[in-house]
């Protein structure tokens, strides 16, 4: 070719045609959006199971069928220790009561799940359904896993 070795058909390096400056390329580089995307989809992937971690409890098996939810209803979890959870703050027996009441504004109409461990006692898990429920709460359910 005449001209030199940068020189291409049309005449001109491709690096010195129109004034001799760099033209940018017009298109998208999509590869770091990829990257930044696929890091994304992993830390979401690792972090939500993390999400719904509450106080480990080995639920009792029922056939009944799950309750339709409006809302995120409150947890009560009773560990099998016996250990009290308000969804995953540990509360005393005492105080479970007035923490319920401040967090639904004394809303009796609240719903509230409790959750117990199955090697717990009966008594153990009425004892705080009934003091839930004498306070003046009206919603108040167990929660069971269902029977695989």
């Amino acid at each position: 070719m005449a001209g030199g070795l940068n020189q291409h058909k049309h005449g001109g390096s491709r690096w010195s045609r129109g004034g001799g400056g760099y033209k940018p390329m017009s298109q998208i580089n999509v590869t770091p959006m990829v990257d930044v995307m696929l890091v994304l989809l992993i830390v979401f992937m690792v972090t939500a199971p993390l999400l719904t971690v509450g106080v480990p409890i080995d639920l009792p098996e029922a056939q009944a069928r799950p309750l339709p939810e409006d809302t995120k209803p409150l947890e009560v979890s009773i560990d099998q220790n016996g250990a009290i959870f308000l969804e995953d703050t540990p509360v005393g027996k005492a105080e479970l009561v007035a923490r319920l009441r401040a967090i639904t504004n004394n809303r009796a109409d609240a719903r509230i799940y409790v959750r117990g461990d199955r090697t717990l006692e009966y008594g153990t898990i009425m004892e705080v359904i009934g003091s839930i429920n004498g306070a003046g709460f009206t919603k108040v359910a167990l929660v069971a896993e269902r029977p695989k």
